[in-house]
């Protein structure tokens, strides 16, 4: 009997952050999109922290925004508190952070899916991949589900997140599931193997969450949202929100000595988990460990909704068990008598590291096979919506011979994720930082539109009416630049002065009263091309001449192995990586300006290879 099947242009498997961004970017261009789900009540949903952005993370939600994703959108019409980060800092740190209803995000995500003209959104579990072999190797034909059906695609996005072959720990207990609640997938994980994908094991944790009822606040410090809370989404005008306060309290002595003495029950420490966990968001465990000297560690308490008393209680990610779960609440100022709803757990899964993908996010083995968001060892809702973004692009993309949509690390700090993830690899989950962008200054969070929309609109990603807003904005731009050029005050023009460190927007409005009638992100934006233009300039010089190496493309096939004088590390190394151009080769760990060299010799013709 043959099994009913399903065709689509695009498939995407795994319904979280990364599965419905590239749902809804594929479908956005126009092409035919299942989105395959295990749970229909989990799409869209917020696993661990209820929160969004955050250093860096922030910068990647409006690059997400901006190339017409729904990640902003979403927090923008769900928070519950918002607040720009290191705001005492220059303006390529600053990064907005907003909590959120947890529920209230989930809902607003699965709604706008379902509402997404060309998709289909669909409750199936994956049990399969299907291909099949070409003279030029294997390609994706699809999946098949859990009674025997199959979806057949020419595209398929995988965003499994933390469920291949995954296993919780609460101590000494372990538990087949990505998350508490729910099971794992080992039919994908299986498939990859036979398919010939190389699988690594991760891991990550999340903390308990308590019952606000049960917390005394006068004991904490609170944290209030900002004054005048700034969204996300470009889209998002006369932004008002009713914000909640989260609240901060500490760790003590007494607290890491009960850890330290318990630590042989905690699976990181037991041998019981083998996975490398995230450096930068570490175990409670961890930090006791690792930062000995420390007397106490922050703790942030965060509401999880407006119409829940649950707390979340950020900063004690831990995988110990129950009792001692318990013990710790006790000894926490505030915290004495809180009683645990939930108990904290680390998720040990499968992941494919992704030296084995493409720029595209398409996989090297498998034509039309995609990969995005945790299964590429990243770590993050924000960095796992970038990616499903990137691979829906490009997914889409790929049926009308569309180019490949990839971001340069100059443009975006998507770009800067993607190429840092299959040039380098990961050897721990992967997080998003302003330190790994070099050209920050021109990848702020402010110019996310401008930097990025007119590409999303070239692609199929944005409409003729966000493109046209865009315009209106860089004409009001424009027009003040001018007047500011044309207006002197005294031997100097305003925009000499605007470049003094101690001249406000308010002094120039003493001068030309008009200025004050532009919206506040226009004015932002002229303040800042002002003010940092010599350092912009600077830096686009850099950009260019980096571009000029990076024009240099290197061929799909080329022969490393040819390479006599080439080091057997190299063609180890950029056999397995596979870099598109000069620059990409640069940036892979342990390649040297002696093996670049003897590339570019050989792509000129002038090297010396070995015989056939």
């Amino acid at each position: 009997m043959q099994p009913i099947r399903y065709q689509y242009d695009v498939l995407v498997i795994g319904a979280g952050h990364a599965g419905t961004e590239a749902a809804m970017a594929a479908a956005r261009k126009g092409a035919k999109v299942a989105l395959l789900t295990t749970n229909l009540d989990t799409v869209g949903q917020m696993s661990c922290n209820p929160a969004i952005g955050g250093v860096a993370k922030g910068h990647l939600v409006r690059e997400i925004d901006a190339l017409g994703g729904i990640m902003g959108r979403a927090i923008d019409a769900t928070g519950i508190q918002f607040r720009m980060l290191n705001m005492r800092k220059g303006p390529a740190m600053h990064s907005p952070r907003a909590q959120a209803d947890k529920k209230g995000y989930q809902n607003w995500v699965k709604a706008t899916v379902e509402g997404q003209e060309n998709l289909d959104l669909r409750q199936e579990m994956v049990e399969d991949l299907l291909t099949e072999t070409l003279t030029d190797g294997e390609r994706i034909l699809g999946v098949s589900v859990k009674g025997g059906a199959e979806y057949h695609a020419p595209a398929v996005v995988l965003t499994t997140g933390t469920f291949l072959s995954a296993i919780m720990h609460t101590g000494e207990a372990k538990t087949a599931g990505g998350r508490a609640g729910e099971g794992t997938t080992h039919g994908i994980s299986g498939a990859l193997t036979r398919l010939g994908f190389r699988l690594e094991r991760f891991k990550t944790g999340t903390p308990p969450r308590l019952n606000g009822r049960t917390i005394d606040y006068e004991r904490t410090e609170i944290q209030p949202g900002d004054d005048q809370p700034q969204p996300f989404s470009f889209l998002s005008n006369d932004f008002s929100v009713d914000q909640i306060p989260c609240w901060i309290t500490y760790t003590n002595d007494a607290v890491h000595q009960l850890i330290r003495d318990n630590l042989d029950r905690a699976p990181m420490y037991s041998g019981q988990i083998a996975g490398s966990g995230p450096r930068y968001c570490p175990s409670i465990e961890d930090k006791i460990v690792k930062f000995a000297d420390k007397d106490r560690h922050q703790l942030f308490l965060e509401p999880e909704g407006r119409d829940t008393l649950e707390i979340y209680v950020n900063g004690v990610s831990t995988s110990l068990p129950r009792d001692v779960q318990d013990q710790i609440f006790r000894l926490i100022p505030g915290l004495e008598n809180a009683q645990i709803m939930r108990y904290g757990y680390a998720v040990e899964y499968d992941f494919c590291p992704p030296d084995q993908l493409r720029s595209t996010l398409e996989t090297k083995a498998i034509a039309g096979l995609y990969f995005a968001g945790q299964i590429n060892g990243t770590t993050g809702y924000e960095e796992a919506g970038a990616q499903g973004l990137i691979a829906g692009t490009n997914a889409a993309g790929r049926l009308n011979g569309e180019p490949d949509f990839i971001l340069d690390r100059d443009s975006a700090y998507i770009g800067v994720l993607i190429d840092d993830l299959v040039t380098c690899s990961v050897d721990e989950p992967y997080r998003m930082f302003t330190s790994r962008a070099e050209y920050r200054l021109l990848l702020r969070q402010d110019n996310a539109d401008r930097r990025l929309t007119p590409i999303a609109y070239q692609a199929g990603l944005v409409g003729d009416e966000r493109y046209q807003d865009l315009l209106a904005k860089e004409g009001a731009i424009t027009k003040i630049k001018q007047q500011l050029e044309m207006r002197r005050h005294g031997e100097h023009t305003l925009t000499k002065l605007l470049r003094r460190p101690e001249t406000e927007w308010s002094d120039l409005v003493v001068h030309l009263p008009e200025l004050a009638e532009f919206p506040a992100a226009v004015q932002q934006q002229v303040i800042y091309d002002v003010k940092y233009e010599g350092y912009i300039t600077r830096q686009q010089t850099t950009i260019d001449r980096h571009k000029r190496l990076a024009g240099k493309k290197i061929p799909d096939r080329f022969d490393y192995e040819a390479l006599t004088h080439l080091r057997l590390e190299a063609k180890e190394k950029l056999s397995r990586f596979r870099p598109a151009s000069i620059d990409q080769a640069g940036r892979i760990s342990g390649i040297t300006p002696a093996d670049i060299a003897m590339i570019m010799l050989h792509l000129e013709g002038k090297a010396e290879t070995s015989p056939s």
